[in-house]
């Protein structure tokens, strides 16, 4: 549960700390599957991928979020969230969304999906 907890913080000094960018990564199993509404993507190195792209579409961004709490009868974690950045293009954005986890016997992240309130907020990273 400590990593979900510190997932979000991480992710956002990732942009600008290469030590932060590492702890996020270790986060996370190798096999990490995750979902951007609705596209699923594998691997700890297409995670990767993802981040960096997020970093540079956007020249600053912060989240927030509700808490992480377990999905009844599921051995899923579900969680709030609300992201407001500025992008690379100087125009700002607010997004909300709920994010929904699983977590390895290690306690990584093994699943993790982003189900933000607009389906159009992952549109450049269908490939």
């Amino acid at each position: 549960m400590e990593n979900l907890t510190r997932y979000f913080d991480l992710f956002d000094q990732s942009r600008t700390s290469e030590q932060a960018f590492e702890e996020l990564v270790s986060l996370f199993s190798d096999d990490i599957v995750f979902v951007l509404n609705g596209h699923q993507k594998q691997g700890i190195e297409n995670w990767k991928l993802f981040v960096k792209m997020v970093f540079k579409e956007n020249a600053d961004i912060k989240h927030m979020f509700e808490g992480w709490k377990a999905v009844k009868n599921t051995d899923l974690f579900e969680t709030a969230w609300a992201v407001c950045g500025k992008r690379a293009s100087g125009t700002v954005f607010t997004q909300t969304g709920k994010d929904i986890a699983k977590l390895d016997h290690n306690g990584k992240i093994a699943y993790l999906e982003n189900v933000p309130d607009n389906t159009e907020m992952f549109d450049s990273y269908k490939n």
